[in-house]
């Protein structure tokens, strides 16, 4: 018919597509800012989340690491704004600043548990310099392991394809409305890009980085990974693994409770311990100084140990 015109359905998606992107990419570009992190006669970069209007900002451990506690904040609006260090946590890889402000955009915080594979996510930060930078993607995988420059790993890593390069760590990857699910820590390879979740764990660890400018845990000191169970115990206990104790730190307290290399760990004060994720959520600060029975199977007995957990440095 003269003087229509047809749109295919390719089109029509990729309008979707984009119009998703840009509404994402305009309503967190006022809450994400380019960090320019102070280090004595030289400067490092990154990106960080504006989580409160009064100027508090979330970014990555690593990238205020080694600084003197201070930088400057620059926004799309063209404020350049100084901030301090309120709190790091090297062991999940986030840091709370504060910057001199009381008028901020802040973003809104969703919920990392919720997301799927496949899913549409949006990177938002500062690679390399180019201020205010939008990639989009898909969650590629979910549940993944980041170890972090303390040695902790961070469980339930996301994996993304959006683009990220050097300058994005700190900065937000959100969901298709726009809420920060995650905070880009690490690019793992082209097309292989990681963040730390924001689940409730992370609300937890950024309230007490606010509050107390740290995040206390507690610890066995121990290293070690999942092995599978013998099968008579995996039928018994329900699950597949346990947690091989591969070295004891001398004077841990998993040493003062005579745990061993080779102690197969399956239950930590009742719980079910199928992997090293399990233990680490358990180490919580109520547990410092409490005595925890530990289950263990060692040279094919099961056997119950009393341990202490410590507070863990750093």
């Amino acid at each position: 018919m003269a003087g229509v015109t047809f749109i295919s359905s390719e089109e029509e998606a990729l309008d979707a597509y984009s119009n998703a992107v840009i509404t994402v990419a305009e309503r967190l570009a006022p809450s994400v800012a380019n960090l320019r992190v102070s280090r004595g006669r030289r400067s490092g970069g990154g990106s960080a989340v504006v989580i409160t209007p009064d100027g508090f900002l979330l970014t990555s451990a690593h990238v205020v690491a080694g600084g003197n506690g201070g930088g400057r904040a620059s926004f799309v609006d063209g404020r350049e704004l100084g901030f301090e260090l309120v709190g790091a946590d090297p062991h999940s890889d986030l840091a709370v600043l504060r910057a001199e402000a009381d008028d901020l955009s802040p973003a809104d915080l969703g919920d990392a548990e919720r997301l799927r594979v496949g899913q549409l996510v949006v990177a938002i930060g500062n690679p390399n310099g180019f201020a205010g930078s939008v990639t989009a993607g898909v969650v590629s995988a979910l549940g993944r392991s980041l170890p972090t420059q303390s040695g902790r790993i961070v469980d339930n890593v996301i994996q993304t394809d959006a683009a990220l390069n050097p300058g994005n760590s700190g900065g937000a990857l959100a969901d298709g409305s726009g809420r920060v699910i995650g905070i880009n820590t690490a690019v793992a390879g082209v097309g292989l890009g990681l963040a730390v979740p924001v689940n409730a764990a992370t609300r937890q660890i950024v309230g007490a980085l606010m509050t107390e400018g740290r995040f206390r845990r507690a610890h066995l000191g121990i290293a070690g990974g999942a092995r599978p169970l013998p099968p008579r115990l995996a039928r018994k206990l329900g699950r597949a693994s346990g947690v091989e104790v591969v070295q004891v730190v001398e004077g841990s307290p998993a040493a003062a409770a005579g745990l061993r290399p080779e102690d197969l760990i399956v239950e930590l004060d009742g719980s079910a311990v199928a992997d090293v994720g399990d233990i680490q959520r358990l180490m919580v600060v109520e547990r410092i100084g409490a005595p925890v029975p530990v289950r263990v199977l060692r040279e094919g007995r099961e056997l119950e140990l009393s341990l202490v957990p410590a507070e863990l440095d750093g």
